[in-house]
C-alpha cells in the first residue's frame, strides 16, 4: 500500500479558545513512521488513538501504550513510535486549560504522560468507541468539544486552590517574548525575589521560568523552520536570539535528541505535510 499522511486541523469552540490552542486529526496510510519526536512547546497534550494504542517513551525509558493520554510540560523530546497507532486526535491544551478541563494544576502533570482515563475517568473511557463510530473529522472534533465543555462545568471547581495572577502573568509574559525575558526582569515586573518567583513558577507549571524560557524560544525556532526549510541555521540562531549556530545545534541536541539538520532529514518532509504553525504538531 502507498504511504501517506492525512491531517486535519481546526480551532476549537470560543468558548474552549482560552484553553486549546488547536484540535488535530491525523490518518497514515500505510505503515506510520518508526519514530516521532514530540517537541516541547507551550502546551500540554491530549491524544486519542482511533485504533492501536499510542507508544510513548522518554528518553532512557521503555516504551509505554496509550488509548489516551494527557501528557504535560516538558523540556526534552518524548519518542513516539515503536506502534501500529495510524489515526488519532491530538489537542493542544494551554496550562490554564488543564485546570479548567482537567482540574489538575499544569504542574500535577509535569514531565509526565499519563492516561487520560485517569483524570477524566468514565467520559474519558467511552470516548474512543464514540470517535470511532464517526467518519468525519468535523463531527469527531465536535464531540471532543462537547466533552471539554462538560468537563469545564464540572472540573474547574474541583482544582485546589487558585493560581496566583502573579504566576499567569509571568507565564504570558514568557509566551509574549518567546522566552526573551529575562528571570530577574520578570520577577522584577510580578514584584517577587528571583527565587519565589523560581519556586512558585516551578510548582504551577512543572518547569522552572528559566527551563520554560528555553523551551519557548526552541519552540519559535522550529516553527520558524517548519515555515522556511531552507533557512540558513546561522541566521535562524540569530532571528530567534542564540548566540550563534554552535549555541542553536547545542540546544537542538540537549532538547529535541538530535542536531538541527538530523530533525530536518527525519522529520520535516512529515511535518510539512501538515498546517505550518498548527501548535499541535508538539507535544505529549
Amino acid at each position: 500500500m502507498e504511504s501517506g499522511f492525512e491531517h486535519h486541523s481546526r480551532v476549537a469552540v470560543p468558548a474552549l479558545r482560552a484553553y486549546v490552542g488547536a484540535l488535530t486529526g491525523y490518518a497514515y496510510v500505510g505503515e506510520p513512521p518508526e519514530l516521532h519526536r514530540g517537541l516541547p512547546s507551550q502546551y500540554l497534550t491530549i491524544v486519542i488513538s482511533l485504533d492501536e494504542p499510542l507508544g510513548v517513551a522518554w528518553p532512557g525509558a521503555p516504551v509505554e501504550k496509550f488509548h489516551t493520554l494527557v501528557g504535560g510540560l516538558h523540556s526534552t523530546a518524548v519518542r513516539i513510535g515503536n506502534s501500529s497507532n495510524t489515526s488519532g486526535i491530538q489537542l493542544a491544551l494551554t496550562p490554564e486549560g488543564s485546570r479548567a478541563l482537567l482540574g489538575v494544576s499544569p504542574g500535577e502533570l509535569g514531565s509526565l504522560v499519563v492516561n487520560l482515563d485517569d483524570v477524566l475517568g468514565r467520559p474519558a473511557r467511552e470516548l474512543t468507541d464514540e470517535l470511532c463510530s464517526q467518519t468525519g473529522w468535523n463531527r469527531r472534533f465536535e464531540i471532543v468539544e462537547r466533552l471539554l465543555l462538560q468537563a469545564a462545568r464540572t472540573k474547574s471547581s474541583k482544582v485546589a486552590g487558585e493560581a496566583k495572577p502573579e504566576l499567569g502573568w509571568a507565564w504570558q509574559r514568557l509566551c509574549q517574548t518567546a522566552g526573551a525575558i529575562g528571570v530577574l526582569e520578570l520577577a522584577a515586573e510580578v514584584g517577587w525575589s528571583r527565587r519565589h518567583l523560581t519556586e512558585r513558577f516551578r510548582t504551577e507549571y512543572g518547569l522552572p521560568p528559566k527551563v520554560a524560557a528555553r523551551v519557548l524560544r526552541f519552540e519559535q525556532a522550529v516553527a520558524k523552520l517548519k515555515r522556511r526549510p531552507r533557512t540558513r541555521l546561522v541566521d535562524l540562531a540569530a532571528d530567534v536570539g542564540y548566540a550563534d549556530q554552535a549555541h542553536l545545534t547545542r540546544e537542538w541536541h540537549s532538547i529535541a535528541g538530535c542536531s538541527p539538520r538530523q530533525w530536518m532529514a527525519e522529520e520535516l518532509p512529515f511535518v510539512q505535510d501538515q498546517a505550518a504553525a498548527d501548535p499541535a504538531e508538539s507535544g505529549p
